[in-house]
C-alpha cells in the first residue's frame, strides 16, 4: 500500500481529526488493504498529503501540521511566490465593516493572493473583492471539502472550487463542527504572509487567528473601530497591531514587513 493512501485513509477514518489520526500512526494500526483501496476510490476531492511534494509548505512547521489536505482546484497557490493575504473579520459585517474591507482592498491585483474561511460576512466579501479584482483566493473550510457552509455561499464555493483553491483538513461532507474552527484558523494563518482583521468582536473567531498568525511570526493589521463599540481591532492595536485605513498601508506591510517573516510557503 502507498504511504499517501495510508495517511488518507486514516484521515477518512477518523473524520480529518488530528489526534486519532497521529494515535493511529503512532500505534501502527493494523490496515485491511481492500477497505484502504476503496476508501481511496470513493474520495470524490483531490488530496494532498504531508509527504508529498505538493504538500504546502507553510503547513509543515505549525502545530500539528495536517496529515492530510482534501481540495479542489489548483493547489499550486499555496506554494507560489505570490504573496498572501489572510482577511478575516465579523460574520455580522456592518456598513462600516463592509465599507473598511472594501476601502482596504480597493487596489487588489494579481501581485497578491486573499487567503479567507468563506464564512457570512467578512470572509465572503473578501473572497467576492478577490473574484472582482481577478486575483486568485483561497477558501479554507471548516466543514468536509465537499460540504459547503454556509450554504448561502454556495455560489462562491463553486467559482472557487473550479477556478482558485478550496481546501479542508476533513473529508467528504462532514459537518462544521465547533471544533473544527480553531483548527481550521491555524491553517489560514499558516497560509497567510500577513493577516488583515477587519471588524470582529473581542471574543470570536477572529481573535484565534490573529494569535496563530503571531506565533507564526506573521504581521497582523486592522482598521480602528468605534469607540463605544467592542471590537478586537482596537485591541489589537493596543497590542502592537499595525493600523491600516487604505490598500496602500495594507500593501506596504504584506510586501514590506512581511518580508521579515520566514513563511516559506
Amino acid at each position: 500500500m502507498k504511504g499517501r493512501n495510508i495517511i488518507a485513509y486514516l484521515a477518512c477514518k477518523y473524520k480529518g481529526n488530528w489526534e486519532d489520526i497521529y494515535s493511529a500512526i503512532k500505534r501502527k494500526e493494523p490496515l485491511n488493504e481492500k477497505i484502504v483501496e476503496q476508501t481511496i476510490k470513493n474520495i470524490k476531492s483531490n488530496f494532498v498529503t504531508i509527504i508529498d511534494e505538493d504538500y504546502p509548505v507553510c503547513f509543515k512547521n505549525i502545530y500539528q501540521p495536517p496529515f492530510c489536505i482534501f481540495y479542489y482546484g489548483d493547489i499550486s497557490i499555496a506554494n507560489n511566490n505570490v504573496k498572501r493575504l489572510g482577511v478575516i473579520g465579523s460574520r455580522d459585517m456592518s456598513d462600516y465593516g463592509k465599507r473598511c474591507i472594501d476601502k482596504l482592498l480597493s487596489g487588489l491585483d494579481k501581485s497578491m493572493t486573499i487567503v479567507s474561511g468563506l464564512a457570512k460576512g467578512i470572509d465572503a466579501r473578501a473572497h467576492e473583492l478577490s473574484l472582482m479584482h481577478d486575483t486568485k483566493t483561497i477558501a479554507v473550510l471548516g466543514s468536509g471539502i465537499d460540504r459547503c457552509y454556509p450554504v448561502e455561499n454556495i455560489d462562491l464555493y463553486e467559482e472557487i472550487k473550479t477556478h482558485h483553491l478550496l481546501l479542508s483538513e476533513y473529508p467528504s461532507f462532514e459537518s462544521p463542527a465547533h471544533e473544527h474552527f480553531p483548527m481550521r484558523n491555524r491553517l489560514l494563518a499558516a497560509l497567510s504572509d500577513a493577516l488583515l482583521v477587519v471588524e470582529a468582536k473581542s471574543r470570536s473567531g477572529s481573535i484565534i487567528t490573529a494569535n496563530h498568525a503571531i506565533q507564526q511570526g506573521k504581521d497582523v493589521m486592522c482598521p480602528p473601530y468605534h469607540l463605544d463599540e467592542d471590537s478586537s481591532c482596537n485591541k489589537l492595536i493596543k497590542d502592537g497591531a499595525f493600523l491600516v485605513e487604505n490598500f496602500n498601508d495594507v500593501a506596504d506591510i504584506v510586501f514590506t514587513k512581511g518580508q521579515s517573516n520566514n513563511n516559506v510557503c
